[in-house]
């Protein structure tokens, strides 16, 4: 009988006696499953015999020994050539075997001495046992016939069988795929044993024929593939929605006190996305507290831990539009103790701005970190955005009134920050450099009024290089993948909600989604956008969907809600290939780290670093020791949780990996494989 496999399974005795245990258990439930009423298999009377040597037949694709009796091979379930000659002709003329199964007797020889288990079926008649081509069922079947040969092919002893003992042997020669139909069983079992056994040798060879099975054949078949993704029509954008403004997730980022938080709220400010009553509250507690500066920063910066300690400490979300974009502003924040959290919130990032302190000193502590003893975050947060997938960036040179609007101070900054950016795999044609102060309104979105400035520097404004980046592609054909960020408290329904950035497909009101990793099924009830709803949501949107059938604290940061048809693996184990940043201790086998994975966080250690990479890509033949500064290499990480994670050829957002330790990052990396889970 054909094999589905190019390669037969490698058998040994151990994997023999395990299946055999199996078999053997599986057989003796069979009578504590409270089948009392069912008829017990009819036991045969034997007779001990001589010692005799069996007659074999040698399988001519895997030269396994099989006994004379049996008409295919039971390792590989190739038929016999001389049977199958004779199925070709319309008859079954074997070896003990004629085509009469009802009518003739039972032959003497040791050929037919083998003994036959045959349990019954629900009716009380002989249940047929059919031949398989599986590993397991082969193995089951030459440990429980003992009449079959050994592995070894030698001499076994055979148990002779009275004539008066009527024994079936049609099973033997029926594969699975032959099996009769319902209605020619039941009508087979009313019937006489002759009539049923002519029956069965007709199929067979009938079947037979249509297979036209020639010798050393093997079946191939193509393995199955899951059903392709096929995105419904509302899930594209209709011409009516055309002139809606495309969103731009645009994160904000850099060292502690350049002024993030201040440029984002001078910009909302500027903009009419402050009302002046709030922005009136800000001045007047901000100067209560000394702190007369701060008050644009507060109007992102609501916390009141994050106003008095006068830092930003969880990524802020902020809506503003511009001539062209609909932008989401992602406020990280700068300080080296929330790193985390920038990443948590920055990885959904479109495109980035770097703030830069252009005062003496503050540049250079983030560049080289305090004392120049370590890295700076301006170095980090760009090594970290660009590992995010951002190509576009802005440098916004902040501060510029304090050193005079200085060109010669900008050009420094320029080249020596734009050397570390070309590291980082930026491009020049994708950076853009703007001098501006926060504080003094200038260049921010119109051209600067001040001379000192307007002298040297005839470029774009801040607003009018947003408008210039280029959105990313969006994929809306994929299936819905949208990885939370936070689980807020929806205004308009009370209840929670998960929120995050669609990274592809669609969704809209009343579509069901999987709640990974709890991996329950749930309906959208109500998708907000900025805190208006909106009836659909599509690849890079942030929204904040409320769902129904799924317990609220099911909802995670870190989970995902995908299509219930195409879940996103939840795995522990990981390949990975990473590029090692500036470290001091070298990484070893057993290294404890900090694995971030879009926004989740979970304890890991290095399990085995697989090869180093050259500057090609290909891999060392010799797997290393440990891991240095600036080195390629495939790893293999143990998390202490398992994550929602895909391959980065397969989904980029939730392919992306850092490894952090003592509170720097040491390695940024995709998920190259995903090996399962302990």
């Amino acid at each position: 009988m054909p094999r589905k496999v190019g390669s037969g399974p490698d058998y040994d005795d151990d994997d023999y006696d395990d299946e055999y245990d199996e078999y053997e258990d599986g057989y003796d439930d069979y009578d504590e499953t409270g089948h009392g009423d069912i008829q017990q298999p009819v036991k045969e009377k034997v007779k001990k015999s001589s010692i005799v040597v069996p007659v074999l037949w040698r399988c001519p694709m895997c030269m396994f020994d099989n006994h004379e009796s049996i008409v295919y091979c039971e390792m590989c379930g190739v038929f016999r050539e001389s049977f199958m000659k004779s199925a070709r002709d319309g008859s079954i003329i074997g070896n003990g075997i004629s085509s009469n199964f009802g009518t003739s007797p039972m032959p003497k020889s040791d050929s037919t001495k083998m003994p036959a288990k045959t349990p019954t079926d629900f009716s009380g008649s002989p249940e047929r046992t059919y031949a398989s081509t599986s590993h397991e069922k082969v193995s089951s079947a030459q440990s429980a016939s003992v009449g079959s040969s050994s592995f070894t092919g030698k001499k076994m002893k055979h148990t002779a069988v009275p004539e008066d003992v009527a024994v079936d042997r049609t099973a033997r020669l029926i594969p699975d795929h032959f099996q009769l139909k319902e209605g020619q069983s039941s009508r087979a079992a009313r019937a006489s044993s002759s009539a049923q056994n002519e029956n069965v040798a007709q199929t067979l060879s009938s079947d037979i024929r249509k297979l036209n099975i020639e010798k050393n054949d093997v079946d191939i078949t193509k393995p199955y593939l899951p059903e392709e993704y096929k995105p419904e029509k509302w899930m594209f954008a209709v011409e009516e929605e055309s002139g809606v403004l495309s969103q731009l997730n645009l994160a904000i980022v850099g060292h502690v006190d350049s002024g993030k938080s201040t440029l984002s709220g001078r910009l909302l400010h500027l903009l009419g996305r402050i009302s002046k009553k709030d922005m009136h509250k800000n001045e007047k507690e901000a100067k209560e507290k000394g702190k007369g500066s701060f008050s644009y920063a507060w109007a992102m910066d609501e916390s009141t831990e994050e106003r008095e300690r006068g830092v930003t400490m969880t990524v802020a979300v902020a809506y503003l539009e511009t001539k062209k974009y609909r932008v989401v502003l992602l406020d990280s924040p700068g300080h080296k103790d929330f790193v985390p959290n920038m990443i948590s919130g920055a990885t959904q990032a479109d495109a980035a701005i770097l703030v830069v302190d252009a005062c003496t000193g503050s540049f250079e502590a983030g560049m080289d970190g305090e004392g120049g003893k370590s890295i700076g975050q301006t170095k980090e947060h760009s090594q970290l955005v660009r590992s995010f997938g951002v190509e576009q960036l802005i440098v916004a040179v902040n501060k510029m009134d304090v050193v005079g609007y200085s060109k010669d101070r900008f050009e420094f900054i320029k080249v020596r920050l734009g050397n570390f950016l070309r590291s980082c795999n930026f491009k020049d044609s994708s950076v853009t450099w703007i001098p501006l102060s926060a504080v003094e309104n200038q260049n921010l979105i119109k051209i600067p009024s001040d001379a000192r400035l307007t002298t040297w520097y005839q470029g774009l404004c801040l607003l009018d290089a947003i408008d210039s980046f280029q959105l990313p592609s969006r994929d809306v054909s994929k299936p819905l993948i949208l990885p939370i960020c936070d689980v807020i408290k929806s205004q308009s329904t009370g209840q929670l909600s998960a929120f995050g950035k669609l990274e592809t497909g669609a969704i809209k009101n009343g579509s069901k989604v999987l709640v990974s990793p709890c991996g329950q099924v749930a309906t959208v009830k109500i998708i907000e956008r900025d805190s208006n709803s909106c009836d659909i949501a599509r690849a890079g949107d942030n929204v904040a969907v409320s769902l129904h059938g799924v317990d609220g604290s099911r909802l995670i940061p870190g989970g995902v809600l995908c299509s219930p048809g195409f879940p996103v693996p939840v795995s522990n184990i990981l390949e990975l290939r990473v590029l090692v940043l500036d470290i001091t201790i070298p990484i070893l086998v057993g290294y404890q780290v900090e694995f971030y994975i879009h926004h989740v966080k979970e304890a890991a250690r290095v399990t085995k670093i697989v090869a180093l990479l050259d500057k090609a890509g290909k891999p060392s033949k010799t797997a290393p020791r440990f891991l240095k500064s600036k080195q390629n290499a495939i790893v293999q990480v143990t998390l202490d949780g398992a994550v929602c994670v895909q391959e980065f050829s397969k989904c980029r957002a939730l392919g992306r990996a850092f490894l952090r330790s003592s509170g720097s990052t040491i390695a940024i990396g995709v998920v190259m494989r995903v090996l399962g889970q302990e």
